[in-house]
This record gives C-alpha cells, structure tokens and sequence, in this order.
C-alpha cells in the first residue's frame, strides 16, 4: 500500500484528522474549515508513529540530495525531524518561527555546519509560510543549501505552492488532502456528494464558508 494512502488511513483511524462541513472549525487564523489536522496525535501512537517516520525517511531518500543534516520547524515538527534525523543517523537542528529575545538572539538551534545540505521536516503544510520562513533562516543564518521540504501532509493550497515557487522551495508532502478524501468516502466518513464541496476548500479557503 501507497505510504500516502496508509499514512490518510492512520490520520482518519486515531482521530488526527477530522472532517466537518455543518459546523467547519475555527483555525486560529480565523479561516473556516472542512478538516482540522492534528498530526501530534500521532505522537501518542507508536505503530502509526514508526509507520510516519519510515515514510518521511523514504521520501527523503528519494530525493537528488543527500542531506548532511535534517531540520525540523518548531514546535509541532521538532519530534518528526528528530525521529526522522535518529533513524538516518544525521545531526539535527530546528528553526524558531522568530529569532529568541535573549542570548545569541539567533533561530536556528542546534550545530549546523555553513553549506550544508538540509532537508526541511514539516508535520503539515497549509499556506507554506512556517516551512518557507524556515528554509529561508537555514539559507540566511545558517550558510545551509536547501530547497526540500518533506512534510507529513499538506492541505494542497493553491496559495502555497505560489508561495513555495517564489522562494525556490520544493515541498514534498507524504499525505495530501485529496488522497485523504478519497479514504473518507471509502471509509463511508463522507459522502460523495459531500466530496465536492470539501474538495473546494483548497483552491481558496477564505471563500470556503462564505
């Protein structure tokens, strides 16, 4: 089985993921939405968890780089690229979403050598703007080469993948929001007429709801 479609399954089976139309949800940035994702269920679970990381380990494998260090973005990533860095024997650091107030006053944590190659672990990627931030302060602080984002899922916005090309940036997600969907309806947990308009969400969540 498609690690995509596996990893759908385990995120709908524990609850990570949640689907509803009539309420949506509230994300914090006010956006109303189909599907709430909370992949640090996953945590809790350590088949589901093995699983995620032996897919986030081969979709880095798959890349043209070998990286020298594996990133992760802070907070709900810091985990994944730990786990992930663990498994591939590599260094591992993560990146702040801003710099600290105090001390060095720097974002990235951890030991990282200038040209480096690091590959980026996200656990979700909505608009793109926390793994791009983070890509970007491993380029301008830290002297590190890289474009690669290996994400556990992502929502498939339009907005993000505009905003990924911008900044030169490849996401890799492992699950995506249409495979997802198509587990639901498989699952019986949506119907197909409901598809449709869940499906829409992704093209522009700000007009979802409206």
């Amino acid at each position: 089985m498609p690690h995509g479609k596996r990893i759908a399954e385990l995120l709908i089976d524990i609850g990570a993921v949640k689907l509803s139309i009539d309420p949506p949800f509230t994300w914090t940035s006010g956006i109303q939405s189909p599907i709430y994702c909370d992949n640090r269920m996953i945590y809790s679970h350590p088949e589901a968890r093995n699983i995620v990381v032996d897919a986030l380990v081969s979709r880095i494998k798959s890349l043209q780089i070998e990286p020298d260090c594996i990133a992760g973005t802070a907070t709900a990533a810091i985990g994944w690229a730990a786990l992930v860095a663990d498994r591939m024997n590599l260094p591992f650091v993560y990146v702040r979403s801003k710099a600290k107030e105090h001390g060095a006053k720097k974002r990235i944590e951890g030991d990282l050598n200038p040209e480096w190659d690091v590959v980026v672990v996200e656990d979700l990627i909505s608009t793109g703007g926390s793994a791009i931030s983070t890509v970007e302060a491993l380029r301008e602080e830290g002297g590190a080469h890289t474009a690669d984002v290996v994400a556990i899922f992502t929502y498939e916005m339009l907005i993000a993948n505009e905003k990924a090309q911008i900044a030169g940036v490849n996401f890799h997600p492992v699950a995506t929001f249409s495979t997802l969907l198509d587990v639901a309806v498989e699952q019986g947990r949506i119907g197909s007429d409901e598809l449709g308009n869940i499906a829409k969400f992704a093209e522009d969540p700000k007009k979802w709801a409206i």
